[in-house]
């Protein structure tokens, strides 16, 4: 407490009054379910731009003593993504469909117990250290997402009226290159149609995907035309994804 997109908005200089601020908490969803937020704004009418951003400093809180190949999974990194009703035609990217669902049998498989009020810092504070460090069932959550991710997307490219095939370039949360290789084998998209770039960065949590998806503009993978597919999951067990098209 604050929120801390109250400190961003001061740190921008945008004047009070102008704008609200608040966070959305979904782990590794979070920009891209902001970006639903900011979507349904826009389609209100209740705003023309919204600014949406995803700062991560995971490695504060990785258990490198008694997991270092979970640690070794994350990095650190920031990422902003700009949702507009009125965008030049020569940068515009079209969102046209965002979905999430949740299985809640997974919320043990990725956790931080300690920072809420389930353990009490004042009353058990070796209880409280004790769970100040990032923990993962890496071979549960695997499990439940090779169920599910599949058909996820199957429902989600339908929504858009679109296969597989028809998709031009997968933009995915950057979980782990095994979790990463996994997903193209298992969805059926051929490896030069997936960004890649766990290797390089790491896990970087919310700010991955709007990192990858900048990532593949600058590397030019986003042509006029092309039809994208960003997919991710997050703790709780949530699926998360969305359609756009250039």
């Amino acid at each position: 407490i604050p929120a801390t997109a109250a400190l961003v908005k001061q740190g921008l200089g945008i004047r009070d009054g102008r704008a609200p601020a608040y966070d959305v908490n979904a782990t590794c969803l979070s920009a891209l379910m902001a970006m639903d937020v900011a979507a349904l704004h826009i389609r209100a009418g209740r705003a023309r731009n919204v600014l949406v951003v995803a700062s991560e400093i995971a490695t504060r809180a990785l258990p490198w003593k008694t997991d270092p190949g979970t640690a070794g999974l994350f990095g650190d990194g920031a990422g902003a993504i700009v949702l507009s009703s009125d965008t030049p035609e020569a940068t515009r990217l079209n969102l046209r469909e965002i979905a999430m669902e949740t299985w809640a049998e997974g919320y043990d498989l990725c956790a931080l117990p300690a920072g809420g009020t389930r353990i009490d810092f004042h009353q058990d504070p070796d209880g409280f250290a004790a769970n100040s460090f990032f923990r993962m069932d890496g071979h549960g959550l695997f499990k439940l997402t090779r169920r599910r991710v599949p058909d996820f997307i199957n429902r989600l490219l339908a929504k858009s009226g679109w296969t597989t095939r028809d998709v031009d370039l997968v933009v995915p949360h950057q979980a782990s290159p095994l979790a990463l290789e996994h997903m193209i084998r298992r969805c059926g998209f051929a490896e030069e149609r997936v960004m890649n770039t766990v290797r390089d960065t790491g896990n970087l949590v919310a700010a991955s995907l709007p990192i990858t998806l900048h990532r593949a503009r600058m590397e030019g993978r986003i042509k006029t035309g092309a039809k994208v597919l960003m997919i991710g999951t997050s703790a709780g067990v949530s699926i998360g994804g969305a359609t756009l098209q250039a």
